[in-house]
């Protein structure tokens, strides 16, 4: 197996593992409760996001962003079904999406100092 499969099996697990949590009428508690809710989303899409980068190369930075900003927003969607006892929050949605921006940022960064393909097709952003 090669370590870009591995990427893309671990980046699936995670996306189900917060798909999961984030839709859970009581989710368990996790190391991060003290910080708050903001740095659970935060966190949980700065993995995902670096998952997606490692495990899907190919695929240009800002579609990955666009993808995980689009599903962070569909979480926020579903948690408004009040039969989850959940809470819609915008603010959730923004949270995950600086996430998301901050850590394909980051890979852009990475990935040009290696001479590699940053944001679309090898071009970086105007």
């Amino acid at each position: 197996m090669t370590r870009q499969r591995l990427f893309q099996l671990a980046f699936w697990a995670a996306l189900i593992g917060a798909c999961v949590m984030a839709t859970l009428p009581k989710p368990p508690h996790t190391p991060l409760d003290p910080y708050g809710d903001k740095v659970q989303h935060m966190a949980a899409f700065a993995v995902l996001a670096a998952l997606s980068a490692l495990g899907y190369s190919r695929t240009p930075l800002m579609r990955l962003a666009e993808r995980l900003s689009f599903l962070a927003a569909l979480i926020e969607l579903v948690q408004s079904m009040p039969v989850l006892h959940r809470d819609c929050d915008i603010r959730d949605w923004i949270a995950d999406t600086l996430a998301i921006g901050a850590t394909l940022l980051l890979v852009a960064l990475a990935r040009r100092l290696r001479g590699g393909a940053t944001w679309s097709r090898g071009d970086a952003p105007a």
